[in-house]
Formats: C-alpha cells, sequence, structure tokens
C-alpha cells in the first residue's frame, strides 16, 4: 500500500465530511474568482467604453462614491475655452431602480455631443432631437427590462417612449438607458447639472499636453478632477471601494474555508489516534504522519479549489 494510497483511502473512509469540505473550500475560491472577476471585467468594459466613444479626457466631482456628484454643467463651456480642447460635452449618469430592474445606469447626454456618434440603432431609430420624450436602451437594457420599441418606460416621475435599442459596443454602454440630458436632468431633479465633462483633445496632442491640460483644469475649477481616460477607472475613488469590497468577501470566504479544512483535519486526527499509534508501532516517524495529514489537506484544496475555479469561472 503506497502512502497516496493511505491519503485517498482515509479521506474515502468519510465520504460525506470530505465531500462538505471540499464544497466549502470550492465556495471561498468560486466567490474570488466571480468577484475579482466582475470587477476587472467592469474595469476592462470601462476602458472599452471610452476608447470606443473617442474620450481623451474626463472632469466629475472629486467627491462621490460609485458615481461622482454632480456640479454646474455651465462650467463645460468654461473648460472648452481652454487650449487644447477640440470638443466638450456633458452627461449626467446616475444609477437608479427603473421598473423591473433594481439598479441600471441612466444616462443623461448632451444632445448634439460625441458621446451619441458611436450608438448604433439595432432596431428603431435614435430620438428625433433633444426635447422628444424618448429614450433608446443598450440591448443588455432592453432584455434586462423586457422592453421593445414603442413600449412606454418610467424614470423616476417621467414617462417616456423606447425609440430605439443600441448596440453601444461595450458592456457599460450596452446595459445603459440613454437620453437627452435635459430630460433625465429634469426626469432626477438635476436640473442644470451634470456630473461628467467628456473632452476630446487635437489629433495632434501629445501626452504631455494632455496631461497640461488636465492640471489646467484642476487648478482653474476647485474641487474638481481631470484625468485622461485611460486612467479614470483607476483612479475612481467608487471603483476603489468597491474593488476593495470584492477582496474583502474573498478574504471572507476564503477564511471560512480554511477553518472547514482546520476543523476535518482536526476531528481526523481525533478520531484516529488508534491507527497513529498502530503506524507509530509499525515503525513510522512522527514526521510521516504529520506528512500523511498534511497531504490529506492538500488533496481537499486542491480538489476544492479546482471546483472553485469552476464554478467562479460559471459564474
Amino acid at each position: 500500500m503506497t502512502f497516496l494510497t493511505i491519503v485517498f483511502r482515509d479521506l474515502l473512509r468519510r465520504p460525506l465530511r470530505t465531500m462538505l469540505t471540499i464544497v466549502g473550500i470550492a465556495i471561498g475560491i468560486a466567490a474570488v474568482v466571480a468577484l475579482v472577476g466582475m470587477a476587472a471585467g467592469y474595469e476592462k468594459g470601462i476602458v472599452k467604453q471610452l476608447d470606443v466613444i473617442g474620450i481623451d479626457v474626463i472632469v466629475s466631482n472629486m467627491e462621490g462614491g460609485l458615481l461622482p456628484k454632480a456640479f454646474d454643467e455651465s462650467i463645460a463651456a468654461k473648460i472648452a475655452a481652454l487650449p487644447d480642447t477640440a470638443e466638450v460635452t456633458t452627461v449626467l449618469m446616475q444609477m437608479l431602480s427603473v421598473e423591473a430592474a433594481p439598479m441600471i445606469m441612466v444616462s443623461g447626454r448632451e444632445w448634439g455631443g460625441f458621446t451619441w456618434e458611436k450608438l448604433e440603432v439595432v432596431e428603431g431609430r435614435l430620438p428625433h432631437d433633444g426635447t422628444e420624450p424618448a429614450v433608446v436602451l443598450g440591448t443588455m437594457a432592453a432584455e434586462m427590462l423586457g422592453k421593445k420599441v414603442g413600449d412606454a418606460i418610467q424614470i423616476e416621475t417621467e414617462e417616456f417612449t423606447v425609440v430605439g435599442i443600441v448596440d453601444g459596443h461595450s458592456l457599460v454602454e450596452n446595459g445603459a438607458v440613454i437620453l437627452a440630458l435635459p430630460l433625465f436632468q429634469q426626469a432626477s431633479g438635476y436640473e442644470g447639472r451634470v456630473n461628467f465633462v467628456d473632452i476630446r483633445v487635437p489629433a495632434d496632442a501629445n501626452r504631455e499636453r494632455v496631461e497640461a491640460l488636465c492640471r489646467t483644469i484642476e487648478k482653474n475649477f476647485e474641487g474638481l478632477r481631470a484625468v485622461r481616460a485611460s486612467e479614470v477607472v483607476g483612479t475612481s475613488q467608487g471603483f476603489k471601494i468597491a474593488k476593495a469590497m470584492s477582496w474583502s468577501t474573498s478574504l471572507l470566504a476564503i477564511i471560512v474555508g480554511i477553518f472547514g479544512v482546520m476543523n476535518t483535519m482536526l476531528m481526523t486526527v481525533f478520531e484516529r489516534t488508534h491507527e497513529i499509534g498502530i503506524l507509530l508501532a509499525l515503525g513510522w516517524k512522527k514526521r510521516m504522519i504529520v506528512g500523511l495529514i498534511l497531504c490529506e489537506a492538500a488533496v481537499l484544496g486542491v480538489l476544492g479549489g479546482i471546483l472553485g475555479v469552476l464554478l467562479g469561472a460559471a459564474t
């Protein structure tokens, strides 16, 4: 009988306990894979969204949680007058409960701004102008809300008509409800306020000029932060909080799994004192018995880890 045979025999002797321990480890690993994967996916989605739209610099309020606080939209005109700003547009974004969706991104965009350009109409059309009480839905948002072209949708206290389904070529865009900025400002009670100013710089502007523009904006407009689009996710306070929460939850799940393995192995040792005594009598050294227990724990960890990765990846 080989060493590994003894390891697997001891684990299979109590299959229910072994299986429960493996499941406990798997849940912890699956939580890590799923939560960290979701955070990474969200980060990639934001970066892709900004790249698709063609945003070079984003200006927002330095305060706020997941989304920055709103500020006076008149600041956009002053920013547009600065050197190295080719195009400027304003956006008001909020995470809201909309009908069947407990939380969905609603994006009010300045009518005629470049953030409308990359929306590819899959069904219906875009609004005729910035005053039409209409919205377009990203493909995922339409599925989530169960809406089609011609349906009514209520956002806060206002009712709008879904005039189009669009493909925004990114996860964030496709999961959003999009409408003209003044309409959303009125519906949400944020008249005259936005929480993002998106900037395109001239094609010949190098990194140094873009960074100089960011410094000028932060100097001239107290309380606002200007960052290059490629750095916006990494510097977002809301994203940092969300990432920290995901890692904290993952760590807690891992600790629970560790204590599960420890409990199983302690019970195994207490129940096998007679067997351990026989092994010592047969000439086994103490380090061999310790190695046996550790190998059993390692096998549980590996099997639980494999199952956890598969579960997390499938989530």
